[in-house]
């Protein structure tokens, strides 16, 4: 028998020492971080079920703006860059993630919940993530390569446990960082932190919503007897993903247009979060319900509008995913804390249910596809979300559930809710998009341009009328 050549043989046993490696690298450091994240869904489950018992607790949101406000100016200092400090540090090492990130991160978000502030979950077991494993990274004085995967995989432990979806929170580390490019040298230790993480959430004893799409009624063969499509039913998908990619882009666009408001209008920084919560009470007493506050998960009252009533038919309002919106872009554009992604998913699902009604189609296929899609839209990672809806629904509709995230991918344009993302691959061919410029970068070099183009259509249209 023929023996392979000496550089494979080296090969593969290289290969086999850098699998123990980070194996063993990323075993105790995803132990610590599920077991943080599992910490933190049962603190954040408990403050949400406290103001559901007590609901004048709203009334104190202001203040806790305040609160949070000071945290963060006392002891959080770079901490407030959350999400977009992780990715900057994995992109290029600087000034590194700080430790008390994690439970400064933790506290804050409790809070936003615990008073009605409408925000996620995801945010906060990102930079949970993140910070103990650039702490981890510290003590065992790795080399800034090394530290860049460890940190990509603290983001994809903090997501797959928070969520339950190990799959998913592999790819979206590795996706999110750059569009248009996926870092798969963090292959390996993203996967062993996710699967890892949530194991650990699971051994704590907390468990993760499940959703549930109805059986659809058999359709004829297309192309081949393992691939059913119902050609109508594709096409209302690509409707609807469209306006799932433009909610996402109205979110983002509508959080940068709050802030930069808020920031222009109040000089007093603590002032902003007090005007936030006012905010947030005058449009809970305008809606007349309290449906848009907090996760919007576990139903306060029989009737309420939460993620899991979206898969009925009457499980939401026409409007309701505008209304939150409204609410998650408030709380988040106003320094209160949490993630955008578990509102996203509320967004998508009520808004798939209204799609649904107008467009014919299956409630709870189109709640599911509006879930995944929004989060896909606004997070610029179409192939994390199809691997998602895979774990959260199963793959009977995976052909559907790619159209439905790829397609809101592309109509959301060049925005997203992380102003740290690269832009590897344009997804339209501009000069803004260009050179791995970040979203913000973009944003910035968009304006311009935009603004040298109305100069020059002003110049022109002044020539004309001489």
């Amino acid at each position: 028998m023929m023996m392979p050549p000496k550089k494979l043989r080296f090969e593969q046993l290289h290969v086999l020492t850098y699998s123990v490696r980070w194996t063993l690298l990323v075993i105790p450091i995803a132990v610590a971080i599920g077991s943080v994240v599992a910490l933190f869904l049962w603190l954040l489950h408990s403050a949400i079920e406290l103001r559901f018992q007590y609901p004048w607790l709203l009334y104190l949101l202001p203040l806790a703006g305040v609160c949070i406000h000071f945290i963060y100016q006392s002891v959080g200092k770079s901490s407030e860059k959350g999400n977009n400090l992780v990715m900057e540090e994995i992109h290029q090492a600087g000034g590194g993630v700080p430790k008390q990130m994690a439970p400064i991160i933790l506290i804050t978000t409790i809070i936003t919940h615990l008073f009605g502030g409408s925000a996620g979950r995801e945010g906060t077991a990102v930079q949970i993530g993140g910070s103990i494993a650039a702490m981890f990274g510290k003590w065992f004085k790795l080399n800034s390569l090394d530290l860049r995967l460890v940190l990509t995989a603290g983001v994809a432990a903090g997501f797959g446990a928070v969520f339950g979806t190990p799959l998913t929170g592999a790819i979206f580390a590795m996706e999110v960082l750059t569009i248009g490019r996926i870092q798969y040298d963090a292959l390996l230790p993203a996967l062993i932190a996710s699967v890892i993480g949530d194991f650990t959430v699971t051994a704590w004893g907390v468990h993760h919503t499940q959703y549930h799409i109805e059986v659809l009624p058999e359709v004829p063969y297309f192309l081949s007897e393992y691939l059913r499509i119902d050609l109508l039913l594709l096409v209302k998908v690509i409707v609807a993903s469209a306006a799932f990619g433009l909610a996402s882009t109205i979110f983002a666009g509508l959080v940068q247009e709050i802030k930069s408001v808020m920031l222009k209008l109040i000089k007093k920084k603590w002032l902003i979060p007090v005007a936030g919560g006012l905010t947030i009470i005058a449009l809970t007493f305008a809606v007349g319900k309290p449906d848009y506050l907090s996760l919007g998960v576990d139903a306060e009252y029989p009737g309420a509008v939460t993620i899991p009533g979206a898969f009925a038919a009457v499980g939401a309002d026409t409007w309701s995913w505008l209304w939150k919106t409204v609410f998650t872009a408030v709380t988040l554009a106003t320094g209160f804390k949490g993630g955008e992604v578990t509102p996203l998913f509320y967004m998508g699902a009520t808004l798939g249910n209204t799609l649904s009604g107008i467009l014919d189609a299956p409630v709870s296929l189109f709640a599911a596809l509006g879930f995944i899609a929004v989060f896909a839209g606004a997070t610029n990672t179409p192939l994390a979300c199809t691997i998602m809806g895979v774990e959260l629904f199963g793959g009977e509709h995976i052909l559907l559930f790619a159209v439905a995230c790829f397609t809101a991918y592309l109509f959301s344009g060049h925005s997203g809710i992380y102003s740290s993302q690269k832009i590897a691959v344009p997804k339209i061919t501009d000069p803004a998009f260009a050179d791995d410029a970040s979203l913000a970068e973009a944003y910035k070099r968009k304006g311009y341009l935009h603004q040298k183009l109305g100069r020059y259509s002003t110049r022109f249209r002044r020539k004309d009328l001489k």
